[in-house]
């Protein structure tokens, strides 16, 4: 969440949101003399990854041990997640030139041969999905959070906001409507996200650009099909994490207030109008004050931390997420991207990674950004076209009209994110190889969550129980995925 919260923060009251809500406001005018007065860090092309996964036993049923595996683990690139059937790794940034992808993959796939070792120790494998198939509903108990203050005090304080319990309504094949008295469904979604530092003046045109291209990311990359049982979306992930922390009763809802889980609403000039949305449309769930006083910190030439700023914005969800952070005594932004689910191997992560750098770079270095032929409502409702429908989705994008994802990846948005991957002077061999795994992709129309669905489909034709098909596939996904071919070679069966 951006900031460290503990069991000292319990117990917020009026006058600590009093509190919170002035230095939220000063930090927001500090940022904007900031972004005025020229004070961010530049020409540092920096990208980076972070990857949530799941601890499964030997039958692919969810491991609750994610407190003993980091026990051992004794790493920082290694944390919490909200469910103890949870982890999540970081990556640490690379500079966006050269063989940067491979290297990632590298890093990647070491830290995953490390995690997986030592919570086989735990009778525990990891493995990266976007939802793990085998989660039920009897798994949703307060028991399963992970041993952290700070995610049984976020789960109190939305519930304490909602005043209610938190309603699933997901249509599908199998439509599902549940509710739960915790936000422990979130902890089901599993996501890669990817980081990309910019320059001030670059930020809106890198934002607006992540913000056009969710929905393809999303048809290439679902994950995501099955929850608690019943096959939903895609990518269910996408509306499970908009329900599942959903803040607002059905009154508020109604009456149009901003889920925290949110695409947005318009196209951006600056990063200010992110983080002043988030001031003015979300009370703060954690009002905790820091000892710094930004405007004095700023005024004495010294790099303001700016915590309640990030404290705030570690808690408005969007799809694509503005950071403002501070490294080597250096301020700077980035975006980070959280629309792509877990998965399936490493080089479908770093295939899914390659793509969207390249296409934000061609998107926002155009002469006629599409955001300005591409209204916001239908990039909007192009993400949720792709989540429910995937790969087979249909998109509207600028000339094309409604073109299916696969067509519209291969006609106009490769030879884009190939000419994005030239001009930050990546590897042609780097590129050749990542593009090549998404063209193959969207030739073959196979993603995760074809794969998925065909596999339980096969089990079932073969007389298994839909549970018992959940439980078969989940082991196959996780040793296809440990073998580490592309998802679009899997063989179903």
């Amino acid at each position: 969440m951006g900031e460290r919260v503990t069991a000292a923060d319990l117990g917020f009251d009026g006058a600590d949101r009093a509190r919170f809500r002035s230095r939220l406001g000063t930090c927001q005018q500090v940022l904007e003399r900031m972004l005025a007065e020229d004070r961010f860090e530049k020409g540092r092309k920096l990208c980076g990854l972070e990857l949530e996964l799941v601890l499964i036993d030997a039958h692919g049923d969810p491991a609750m041990v994610n407190n003993e595996v980091l026990g051992q683990i004794a790493s920082p690139d290694f944390q919490t997640e909200l469910g103890q059937f949870n982890l999540e790794v970081n990556i640490a940034p690379h500079k966006l030139v050269g063989a940067v992808f491979s290297e990632l993959a590298e890093e990647l796939r070491t830290a995953l041969l490390y995690a997986d070792r030592v919570a086989g120790g735990c009778g525990a494998h990891v493995a990266m999905i976007g939802i793990l198939p085998t989660l039920g509903v009897a798994h949703m108990v307060r028991e399963n959070f992970s041993a952290d203050d700070r995610y049984v005090l976020l789960n109190d304080q939305l519930a304490s906001v909602r005043g209610e319990d938190f309603h699933l309504r997901i249509d599908g094949p199998e439509p599902l409507d549940a509710s739960f008295a915790t936000i422990l469904p979130e902890a089901c979604c599993t996501s890669v996200q990817l980081h990309l530092q910019v320059t001030p003046e670059g930020f809106a045109p890198a934002w607006n650009a992540a913000q056009a291209i969710a929905a393809p990311q999303v048809a290439l990359g679902a994950n995501s099909p099955f929850l608690f049982g019943r096959r939903l979306w895609h990518e269910t992930r996408i509306a499970l994490f908009e329900q599942a922390t959903d803040s607002r009763p059905q009154e508020l809802a109604a009456q149009g207030v901003r889920p925290r889980v949110w695409f947005g609403e318009r196209w951006i000039h600056s990063p200010a109008q992110l983080f002043r949305e988030n001031l003015t449309y979300f009370t703060a769930l954690l009002p905790r004050v820091g000892a710094e006083d930004p405007q004095r910190a700023l005024e004495s030439g010294r790099v303001p931390h700016l915590q309640e700023l990030r404290l705030h914005n570690g808690t408005v969800y969007r799809w694509n997420r503005p950071v403002y952070d501070v490294a080597r005594g250096k301020p700077h932004l980035r975006v980070e991207n959280r629309v792509l689910p877990a998965g399936p191997t490493v080089l479908d992560v770093l295939a899914n990674a390659a793509f969207y750098y390249g296409l934000v770079r061609a998107l926002a270095d155009a002469d006629g950004p599409v955001w300005r032929r591409l209204s916001f409502a239908a990039a909007r409702e192009n993400l949720r076209a792709a989540a429910r429908d995937g790969i087979g989705a249909r998109l509207h994008w600028p000339g094309r009209g409604q073109s299916g994802a696969a067509d519209l990846v291969l006609g106009e948005l490769l030879p884009l994110a190939a000419a994005g991957l030239e001009r930050w002077r990546i590897d042609p061999r780097e590129r050749d190889l990542y593009l090549g795994i998404i063209e193959a992709r969207a030739r073959t129309r196979r993603n995760g969550a074809v794969w998925q669905i065909e596999q339980v489909e096969h089990l079932e034709r073969r007389g298994m129980s839909r549970g018992r098909a959940l439980a078969a596939m989940v082991p196959r996904y996780a040793e296809l995925a440990r073998a580490g071919d592309p998802v679009h070679t899997w063989p179903v069966g």
